[in-house]
């Protein structure tokens, strides 16, 4: 007489435990993948959409190129007696004092005054960098940083890795394309503001790790600026 196979084969049980490991990842990617999404939706929600002067005055002011309008923003600041001084970091390195003062002509004695360039830093790490000498050079213990509203949080987040000691009190620069068209609706600017979200959450994520003690020296490289404007000092890198 002959006999049934049994159904129960060796291979059941390693069939049984791949399904459960691929229903693992499954549900680990679409949970990250939830809260990636609904992170970048809390970093944008939190972008300043209107410029608001400083709540009050401050030793200095640092202005981190790379966009529009924010020189002459930190320079309307300077005017204002927000600060002391001014300094302008990440100017392209064949950028002279001279060639940027140009584009200034209405703050041009405040300009050769009370202004400092430094031609060193090529990102936003290198830029906290720099500030941090230039402030303790002059003994400042407050600070003005002016940037681009969607640069802001990781700007924030480096100097304040660098400077613990220092005040920092932001001035979000908002650019006409964020006011007139909303960012969804925009491929160019979901493009930088993922990008930026990405580079965010590298430097929180180094930052975090120094402060345990593990020194990780990545930066997610930025993309080099476009040759220097005459009307606008350009940057060593975008930031």
């Amino acid at each position: 007489m002959t006999t049934q196979s049994d159904d129960r084969s060796p291979n059941a049980p390693s069939h049984a435990s791949g399904g459960r490991l691929r229903a693992t990842f499954v549900g680990v990617a679409a949970v990250t993948c939830v809260a990636i999404a609904a992170g970048f939706l809390a970093f944008v929600s939190h972008l300043p959409g209107a410029e608001t002067k400083p709540d009050r005055h401050a030793d200095g002011i640092v202005v981190l190129t790379g966009g529009s309008s924010r020189v002459s923003d930190a320079m309307e600041l300077l005017a204002a007696g927000y600060g002391k001084r001014l300094l302008i970091s990440g100017v392209h390195p064949t950028s002279a004092a001279a060639d940027i003062s140009r584009s200034l002509q209405e703050s041009q004695a405040l300009f050769n005054c009370c202004v400092d360039l430094d031609h060193s830093a090529v990102n936003t790490r290198s830029n906290a960098a720099e500030t941090r000498r230039w402030v303790h050079e002059r003994g400042f213990t407050s600070l003005i940083v002016v940037t681009s509203n969607y640069h802001m949080p990781r700007a924030i987040v480096e100097l304040s890795h660098a400077l613990p000691d220092i005040s920092l009190i932001p001035f979000a620069v908002v650019g006409d394309k964020w006011r007139d068209e909303p960012w969804w609706l925009s491929g160019g600017a979901l493009r930088l503001l993922l990008s930026e979200y990405v580079k965010y959450l590298a430097a929180v994520a180094r930052v975090r790790l120094a402060h345990l003690g593990i020194d990780l020296t990545f930066d997610i490289p930025e993309p080099p600026a476009s040759s220097p404007s005459p009307r606008r000092p350009a940057t060593a890198q975008v930031n």
